[in-house]
């Protein structure tokens, strides 16, 4: 017999709730995938991109391989962990987080700017750093807060979403914030600050011919990168409810990726503006690694499906961007051999 539904498939699931009491679930899946997925992808994949938005920063914008963000993304978890654990507002964590990636970020940028080390190895150095400062903070190696309220679960937004919306109510959440971050990035780059910080990236001689000292606003623009790192672990920690010491392990490379997809994918959509597309390629990279894993590979692997995703990204990215120089190259060469025909 045809599914009524068409390609929708309808599940039964005996499942028990918080008191013990049996209860019978419907879950919708499409084409064999639970909708869930799909979620989840969104989910993770808007948290990440407060992330990487901090990662466009460093990488795109100051050019520093700054790998602070493997201790600062933790490091805003395990403040969220403790301080909801303590029993403040899940809501206050988001801006505290911010602030203590905001003061990683001048250390940083103190390392390097002003006791002359290299931006790589003032990375690495905050990053170990971090590692026994993230464990401190938390007082063990890993935090969980399942029994208590996020921002995501929590009696103000449970009165505010129906029944009918509470499966969707956490990514909707998340939307909202990932949104008011990238605006408010968006409004900063727009600034006389925000010009400065491009400039420094794109030509620091031009910046400092302006008067203007250019090691100080390298490290405006780490803190403010390693600010929306930490915050991007506050969120991530609410989401999933945890603190674990190793989960900054790779986000590094989480957010290189999702900056080279998005820049990459959308680098001639002219309307689109450049955080857009990091938010977006962060998205697109979360749903790689989750088709990945749903075509069978084992999720011990993922750590290896990240490297080699990076790795083609990279390769990809290459290759176009070479066939541009190429074809530009080639264009400028025509363009002179035309005007010394019209001369002749």
């Amino acid at each position: 017999m045809q599914n009524p539904i068409g390609e929708a498939d309808l599940e039964w699931i005996l499942h028990r709730n918080c008191e013990g009491t049996e209860q019978l679930r419907i879950q919708i899946v499409w084409g064999g995938r639970n909708v869930s997925l799909l979620l989840s992808v969104f989910e993770q994949g808007m948290i990440y991109a407060i992330m990487a938005l901090g990662v466009y920063i460093t990488y795109k914008i100051l050019d520093f391989p700054d790998l602070t963000v493997d201790g600062s993304f933790p490091m805003g978890a395990a403040i969220t962990c403790i301080l909801i654990s303590k029993g403040m507002n899940p809501l206050l964590t988001l801006p505290i987080s911010f602030a203590a990636g905001v003061v990683v970020g001048i250390l940083t940028g103190v390392i390097h700017v002003k006791l002359k080390v290299r931006d790589l190895l003032s990375g690495i150095i905050m990053m170990t750093a971090l590692y026994t400062v993230n464990l401190r903070i938390a007082g063990r190696a890993n935090l969980p807060i399942y029994t208590n309220e996020t921002i995501f679960d929590n009696s103000l937004v449970n009165k505010i979403f129906p029944e009918a919306m509470r499966p969707y109510q956490t990514v909707i959440i998340i939307l909202i914030l990932t949104l008011i971050v990238k605006y408010l990035l968006d409004a900063y780059l727009r600034t006389k600050s925000g010009f400065l910080l491009r400039a420094v990236g794109d030509n620091d001689i031009i910046v400092t011919s302006l008067g203007v000292d250019k090691g100080l606003v390298k490290i405006v623009g780490l803190a403010i990168a390693n600010g929306l790192v930490s915050l991007g672990g506050c969120a991530y920690a609410q989401q999933q409810r945890y603190f674990d010491v190793s989960m900054g392990t790779g986000t590094v490379v989480i957010g290189l990726a999702s900056v080279i997809i998005g820049t990459s994918l959308f680098k001639k959509v002219t309307f689109m503006r450049v955080t857009s597309s990091v938010v977006i390629g962060s998205i697109i990279y979360k749903g790689c690694v989750a088709l990945a894993l749903r075509l069978g590979l084992p999720s011990t692997d993922l750590k290896l499906i990240t490297a080699v995703l990076f790795l083609v990204i990279l390769v990809v990215s290459m290759d176009r961007n070479k066939s541009a120089k190429i074809k530009e190259t080639a264009a400028e060469s025509k363009e002179q051999t035309t005007q010394g025909g019209t001369e002749a």
